[in-house]
């Protein structure tokens, strides 16, 4: 049970990483807009912080993306997915 928590939680940490860099956003960008240090910031994406659910919806919404893509959704499907949101 553990070990698949991990793996979970090593997933959303990887999409916000991936979105964030398909989005052109830096790690300080979101920080900021996080009110947080970089150094807070990289722990989140590193797996290393544990996320609250408001802070996951903050970062959701800052990357212009559902949540459930986050928790759901591999980190080498959520690009495409994201790219396919923007055309008509």
């Amino acid at each position: 049970m553990e070990n698949l928590l991990a793996l979970k939680t090593r997933n959303v940490a990887a999409n916000i990483r991936k979105i964030r860099e398909y989005r052109d956003y830096t790690q300080d960008y979101l920080a900021a807009k996080l009110k947080i240090s970089q150094n807070a910031y990289s722990k989140i994406e590193l797996g290393y912080s544990k996320l609250t659910v408001e802070r996951l919806f903050q970062v959701a919404e800052i990357l212009e993306v559902e949540v459930l893509n986050l928790i759901n959704v591999n980190s080498v499907d959520i690009v495409k997915l994201i790219s396919e949101e923007k055309q008509p």
